[in-house]
């Protein structure tokens, strides 16, 4: 199993996979990594959300005195973007100490390092308190992945719950104690067709929308910063409306991402949104993720702090991963963002992961482990 324990091996093999979402095709990976795990004697099961939409659940090991340690993490990439990439995006190559490859940070290299440490370990974690690897397809476009693995019976059986839970996104190496919620709406208007040459006789939804997108800029959510994670944002990112030039448009929309801070009740937010927005404007959720937070005081933050950081404190971030649905199914257990990517890499073109950061990761994941699993 030594290329199973290379993290650099591993983490070129899984750059080789297009698993591009959409279609995703994410089987690819997870086939791959439950082979690999299954030899080194985890128990394994795949569950597909779409065909060849497959994430993996792995487990070693367990003990009726302490709860599981959980890693996470997601093998789907997005798009390449339009700027040409001037690096083979699926060629897994090496240059200058950069492994390069659509996914490398985001987030295929911190797969590897934590497959890699947990095979390493895989004979002594056989009789300890027990290691569980949540691999997930579809994490890009909402965690349908993830939501779909906690829905199974099987699977969370087997899953149970975590006494913490690791999850490898892009943070350099750094640890981080939360990420902000991601709340997204679509805000719509009707109106009344007519011709283009005959307003008088129509209802134009899109001059219906003007009042409520300055609401929009102008929004305050009434709330203190929180003390890390800063104040939550509002952004308008598309617009919609009308069919043709010559026509009174009858429906138009613009769509609403929130990030929200620990604290904030997403309900609470749809009813202040509609009273800024007015009665004109419908509004329906197309996302629903709430904010991760473990108190950066908690005794494991600072023992991951002290590890990585020199006891500096935990961070966070504001995009979102698979703990906004994972970390209620394990039972809320203390959760860390900590994986080799860069985050200002994260979906850019000529994407790569740092060597000297992927290999420090697998042995920051192999010292977490021990440190929980084997003491």
């Amino acid at each position: 199993m030594q290329f199973a324990c290379d993290p650099i091996a591993l983490t070129q093999a899984l750059v080789r996979m297009d698993t591009i979402n959409l279609p995703g095709n994410e089987d690819q990976c997870t086939h791959h990594l439950a082979a690999l795990l299954t030899a080194s004697g985890f128990e394994c099961k795949l569950v597909d959300f779409a065909p060849h939409r497959t994430s993996l659940v792995a487990r070693i090991g367990s003990s009726p005195d302490k709860l599981p340690l959980v890693f996470t993490g997601h093998v789907d990439v997005v798009p390449l973007g339009s700027k040409p990439w001037t690096q083979a995006p699926f060629g897994g190559d090496i240059v200058d100490g950069k492994l390069y490859g659509r996914g490398t940070t985001d987030m295929k290299a911190g797969v590897a390092a934590f497959t890699s440490a947990a095979i390493e370990l895989a004979e002594e974690l056989k009789s300890s308190a027990g290691l569980i690897l949540i691999i997930t397809a579809g994490e890009e476009t909402g965690c349908e992945g993830a939501a779909h693995l906690v829905r199974q019976p099987d699977i969370a059986a087997m899953l149970g719950q975590a006494g913490a839970l690791v999850v490898a996104e892009p943070t350099s190496n750094r640890p981080l104690a939360g990420h902000k919620g991601a709340f997204w709406l679509r805000a719509s208007s009707k109106g009344v067709t007519a011709h283009g040459s005959m307003p008088q006789h129509g209802e134009n939804a899109i001059y219906k929308l003007l009042p409520a997108l300055q609401a929009m800029e102008n929004f305050d959510f009434g709330i203190a910063p929180h003390d890390i994670m800063g104040k939550p944002t509002l952004n308008v990112g598309t617009i919609i409306g009308g069919i043709n030039v010559n026509s009174v448009p009858d429906a138009a929309s613009f769509t609403i991402d929130i990030r929200s801070v620990p604290g904030q009740d997403h309900q609470q937010i749809v009813e202040q949104l509609r009273a800024a927005l007015g009665p004109d404007i419908s509004l329906e959720v197309l996302l629903d993720l709430p904010a991760v937070y473990t108190n950066k005081d908690d005794p494991w933050i600072r023992y991951l702090c002290e590890m990585c950081i020199d006891g500096e404190t935990a961070g966070s971030e504001a995009y979102f991963t698979d703990a906004a649905i994972l970390r209620s199914a394990l039972g809320y257990p203390p959760t860390v963002i900590l994986g080799p990517g860069e985050a200002h890499m994260a979906h850019q073109t000529d994407e790569y992961c740092r060597v000297d950061l992927l290999l420090a990761s697998k042995d920051i994941y192999g010292r977490i482990i021990r440190d929980w699993c084997l003491a």
